[in-house]
């Protein structure tokens, strides 16, 4: 028996008056994960715990078995792990995302300083989408600029490269207050994807480290606003990645082994540092699929050949795909319900059909991580569909469903994310 997880991120949704108020899972034409729905086992499931942030940290290690009540230490260790970074006690790491702000003014002396710099608005969390090699060239650029380094050397901090706008920044425990408890961060940092379209002062960082933080997120606007790199991107129509933001910072983190619980052996295959910093600490292989991009146009194909070939040495194989989450940030309706749809298409239907060929009896999962909704651009909690189709029923139609938010009500409640692998592996 193979098992496949496959993840579209952020596919759950509320009604859209756009889409006639339908969700975007109604909306799009999905004819595989609906007969996966009407064949299978749908409904709804909790994958972030009441009373905690929503986002693909807690909803995925909720998922992969990993309770984040007592197992999140925050974000950043877990994208580090992704890398190869090695923290160390005492460490706090931290996202340092390339964003795009508002232009500065070269007229307006204050622009970095003062006050028009804290009312300049978020535009993108992801620097306009900037590709891979144009952030790393960026985040060393500024790295090595003389005030930024001397300003991050200072504060022990070094940053990471990640090959996409999610950069790593480490910060030394020298940094830090001598008698700080290993998990007492005392910063306050914002999502820059919680908050596009509004001024960026209020979210600045709070608390411990904030001087430094906030100091150099002012520097680096200075620095990549005229960058050469932003200068062509402007004149291509694009938005410049002239801002870093901190956000997401926690320690290092141990967590269960994946093989051990459920005597499983797997993979995971994602464009995103945080899906396979998780599967890297709980014992899974990262596969990177070339051309993987996290965003809506990525390789699909690619991600299914991926799975396919770890099925054929392993039991268990997770395909995490991003594009319909970030869309939703950009505020992509259309985006969105493309990503759905691709998804459908290009990744469950040849997934399905290669697997009945092979003969061998499987199990698959189909699920959204957590809900994104398209009239905040931003994470909400709450039960996510998914259902849960065995190869064994193949042909046994059960009930007429849909694979949407409304006819998951109408199925199975599993309050616990946890819970959810024990049910694909039965």
């Amino acid at each position: 028996m193979k098992f496949l997880l496959i993840i579209g991120d952020g596919m759950a949704d509320d009604p859209v008056a756009e889409l006639d108020g339908k969700t975007p899972l109604q909306y799009s034409n999905i004819p595989e994960t609906d007969r996966l729905a009407s064949t299978g086992i749908i409904g709804n499931v909790l994958t972030v715990p009441d009373g905690m942030s929503a986002g693909s940290d807690t909803a995925i290690l909720s998922i992969f078995g990993c309770d984040p009540q007592s197992m999140f230490f925050g974000r950043a260790p877990l994208e580090a792990a992704a890398l190869g970074i090695k923290l160390s006690q005492g460490d706090i790491a931290l996202r340092c995302n390339m964003i795009s702000i508002e232009d500065s003014d070269a007229s307006d002396a204050s622009d970095v300083s003062g006050a028009s710099f804290e009312y300049k608005k978020i535009l993108s969390h992801s620097g306009g989408s900037v590709s891979g090699a144009e952030s790393d060239t960026l985040i060393c650029d500024l790295f090595e600029s003389p005030e930024f380094k001397e300003a991050a050397t200072q504060a022990g901090i070094v940053i990471y490269p990640g090959n996409s706008f999610r950069h790593i920044a480490v910060m030394a425990p020298g940094a830090r207050h001598e008698d700080a408890a290993q998990t007492d961060i005392s910063v306050e940092l914002t999502p820059p994807h919680d908050h596009l379209g509004e001024a960026l002062g209020q979210y600045l960082p709070k608390g411990d480290h904030c001087a430094v933080l906030d100091r150099l997120i002012r520097i680096s606007h200075e620095f990549l606003n005229d960058h050469p790199i932003n200068i062509k991107r402007r004149s291509e129509g694009k938005l410049p990645a002239n801002c870093i933001w901190f956000w997401a910072q926690g320690v290092a983190c141990e967590l269960p082994n994946f093989t051990e619980r459920y005597g499983k052996t797997g993979s995971v295959i994602s464009a995103v540092p945080l899906c396979q910093g998780i599967g890297v600490l709980i014992g899974l292989n990262k596969i990177v699929v070339e051309g993987a991009t996290g965003e809506l146009y990525t390789n699909y194909e690619g991600k299914v050949e991926a799975a396919l070939k770890e099925l054929e040495t392993h039991d268990f194989v997770t395909v995490h795909i991003e594009a319909p989450d970030e869309c939703t940030h950009n505020g992509d309706i259309r985006g969105k319900i493309q990503a759905i749809e691709w998804i459908d298409s290009r990744v469950i239907a040849p997934l399905m059909k290669r697997l009945h060929e092979s003969g061998e009896d499987f199990r698959v999962l189909v699920m959204s991580d957590h809900r994104t909704l398209l009239s905040t651009r931003g994470h909400a909690g709450g039960p996510v569909p998914f259902v849960i189709y065995d190869s064994r029923d193949f042909g046994n139609r059960k009930i007429e469903m849909t694979f949407c938010e409304a006819d998951a009500v109408r199925g199975l409640y599993i309050g616990k994310g946890t819970e959810l692998l024990k049910m694909l592996f039965g």
